[in-house]
């Protein structure tokens, strides 16, 4: 049976150009809630991705991201919003895109198309069989994301992958296939819109529970985030007289000079003894 990229299929719209402003957001709203019910089906797969890295990580092992185009991108972003919202260092989770740091903002010629790059590209991190490689590629046939996924899983790596499309190569290459259905796109072709929307809630979700579960949050608060500006210094401060009943003054004090909310708890909570 040949394989269908439904993510590549005619947009069920057409005459776009002819269409109003209110009926091009209209239309593009009604696709894009099919998004979260496509996500929805794929959760046990997620959970089963996530519960393996939360194994590893526990070992010291990392996550890597690997993909070409807005997948790439993606996987960059989530990475990158790590060290801020959870005080993790930024060598726990690494995101790589095809062509390196140039194709955040400019497509790199030809980059997705080498089976044999994001391998050579993993190993400069020196990645080991304790870390985890997600693959993302809306098509399902990116070669770099594929060829990396296969030598991450000879070498002993757990492999995941997140697609638009059903059976796909890069579902064969992971160990863990996650496979969210959006359907055509409203711009046929255009994966940057319900591909990517659900590429974003997935890793969002992936990060988001491991980093719970590695303890990372307390209560539903981000006790370890950066206090890299005074919004998250007020946010911070808060936190820190909600859970200790010092007044605003002291608990910003207190928080600066620790530099966490759970390190500032934690020093102060130790001193009571």
């Amino acid at each position: 049976m040949a394989f269908v990229k439904i993510s590549e299929q005619p947009s069920l719209y057409n005459d776009l150009e002819k269409k109003s402003v209110l009926e091009i957001l209209t239309d593009i709203n009604r696709e894009d809630h099919k998004v979260a019910d496509a996500v929805e089906k794929a959760i046990p797969q997620i959970e089963k991705l996530v519960k393996g890295i939360v194994e590893r990580m526990k070992r010291g092992g990392r996550i890597f991201y690997i993909g070409a185009g807005t997948s790439g991108r993606l996987g960059v972003l989530d990475a990158s919003e790590i060290p801020p919202t959870f005080g993790m260092d930024p060598s726990w989770v690494i995101g790589l895109i095809a062509g390196g740091d140039t194709a955040l903002r400019n497509p790199v010629e030809n980059a997705e198309d080498d089976t044999q790059q994001g391998w050579k590209d993993l190993l400069k991190f020196n990645i080991n069989s304790k870390d985890t490689l997600i693959g993302i590629a809306a098509s399902g046939t990116t070669p770099y994301v594929i060829g990396a996924l296969r030598d991450a899983r000879a070498n002993g790596c757990l492999t995941a992958s997140i697609t638009s499309n059903p059976d796909a190569p890069v579902s064969e290459a992971a160990e863990i296939p996650i496979e969210m259905i959006v359907g055509p796109e409203y711009v046929t072709g255009s994966s940057r819109m319900k591909s990517g929307t659900g590429q974003k809630m997935i890793c969002n979700m992936i990060t988001t529970s491991v980093m719970i579960q590695m303890g990372r949050v307390k209560g539903n608060r981000m006790v370890n985030m950066q206090l890299s500006n005074a919004k998250l210094v007020d946010r911070g401060t808060r936190m820190v007289v909600d859970y200790l009943g010092l007044p605003y003054d002291e608990a910003k004090r207190l928080l600066l000079f620790h530099g966490s909310v759970k390190k500032a708890v934690d020093a102060y909570r130790e001193g009571e003894k």
